[in-house]
């Protein structure tokens, strides 16, 4: 197969961890083509949707990881298959990229995660569409009704709708001398939604990603365990990722979840669950394919490229 992944810049990939690499590894590892674009240089013209791309050599050297040995501008349709898994933040430019691969879409290109996936599940809402599953959680820009939460609560999280890696998540309980600033920050004095949600002490125990694949749930989460003193579990945050059998409630979330998410297009998702709650689905470039690898030895990378040759071969 001729697969082209659209990255961040290639230089950027820190790749002893990077999922997108361990991807890239896996196909070239099969005998498939690697090629490389960045999401600028995505453009339409007279009804085509191309982008100058670089073909990869893929190693194992994680401090020189790829060699560039060809680069071309091709229309999407020219690969098997297109792999959109460029990081947030989730912009009007990243909405602009959507579209454009709508339209590749259109003229037959394949690409996953669909665009219009991506676009209608933003990945902190879209637990909205499962409530039975999540904590008590309230999304909205009123401070009045933020406040009410804390007070009612007693102890949350508060965090941006757009956020990755942990970043600019509070947890404020009802005392926080802090609680006003924290709000008034987040939400822009009124201007941006944000969430809160119940804080869930189980995140003790780690913030677990469970991984979906083609509608099935790979068999291992990832438990991203907080540093001494820390809320956040995320491993951009300093939290300590733990490998674990997928199990009871964990499963139950994510074989339910799975065939509904896969029917909408989305190869690729990251399920977050503290406790028996799911917060959130992430469905523009999850990650952790390498510690659930490294420490299973289940090779999360090679049931993605199981995937994409039993989807591509079946198109």
């Amino acid at each position: 197969m001729k697969l082209a992944f659209i990255l961040d810049p290639l230089e950027s990939l820190k790749a002893y961890k990077d999922s997108s690499v361990a991807m890239m590894r896996g196909a070239a590892a099969r005998g498939h083509e690697v090629w490389a674009i960045q999401r600028a240089a995505l453009a339409w013209r007279d009804g085509v949707v191309a982008a100058r791309a670089q073909r990869l050599k893929v190693g194992a050297d994680d401090t020189a990881w790829f060699a560039v040995v060809a680069e071309s501008v091709l229309p999407l349709t020219a690969y098997d298959a297109v792999l959109m898994r460029q990081d947030p933040p989730f912009d009007f430019e990243y909405v602009a990229a959507t579209w454009l691969l709508e339209r590749a879409e259109a003229g037959g290109a394949r690409i996953w995660n669909k665009p219009r996936g991506i676009r209608d599940h933003s990945e902190k809402v879209a637990i909205a569409e499962f409530p039975h599953f999540v904590p008590t959680t309230l999304i909205t820009r009123d401070a009045a009704d933020i406040h009410g939460f804390i007070d009612e609560l007693g102890d949350v999280i508060l965090k941006p709708l757009d956020g990755m890696g942990g970043a600019s998540i509070f947890r404020v309980l009802k005392d926080d001398p802090n609680r006003n600033v924290i709000v008034e920050t987040l939400t822009d004095f009124g201007a941006r939604s944000i969430m809160a949600q119940r804080y869930l002490p189980a995140i003790s125990q780690g913030d677990k990603r469970i991984l979906l694949i083609a509608g099935e749930p790979v068999p291992y989460s990832l438990a991203r365990i907080p540093r001494p003193g820390e809320s956040r579990g995320n491993l951009a945050a300093g939290g300590k990722g733990v490998a674990r059998p997928l199990m009871g409630r964990d499963r139950e979330i994510a074989e339910a979840l799975a065939p509904v998410l896969w029917a909408r297009g989305l190869l690729i998702v990251g399920l977050d669950v503290i406790g028996d709650c799911l917060t959130e689905i992430n469905v523009t470039s999850p990650t952790c394919f390498v510690e659930i690898a490294q420490q299973t030895k289940f090779d999360v990378a090679a049931m993605l490229v199981d995937a994409l040759e039993r989807e591509c071969g079946n198109s």
